[in-house]
């Protein structure tokens, strides 16, 4: 896969098992929330796999290490 893979809302709802709309609620959120996303149009928004990725990152939690 290449790093700079760009994945639709439904791609991304599916890796992060939320619903779409929850990502959509992130996208609107002040401050936004949720991996950053790019707005190619009023209807069409994409999210690239590093930033997903890290996004996931930043969020994981590690018992062992608390």
């Amino acid at each position: 896969m290449n790093e700079q893979e760009c994945y639709t809302t439904e791609e991304v709802a599916r890796l992060l098992r939320v619903d779409e709309s929850s990502l959509r609620r992130w996208r609107t959120a002040r401050p936004p929330q949720g991996p950053p996303f790019i707005h190619l149009s009023a209807r069409v928004t994409r999210y690239l796999r590093a930033d997903v990725e890290e996004y996931m990152r930043r969020h994981r939690i590690d018992p062992m290490a608390a």
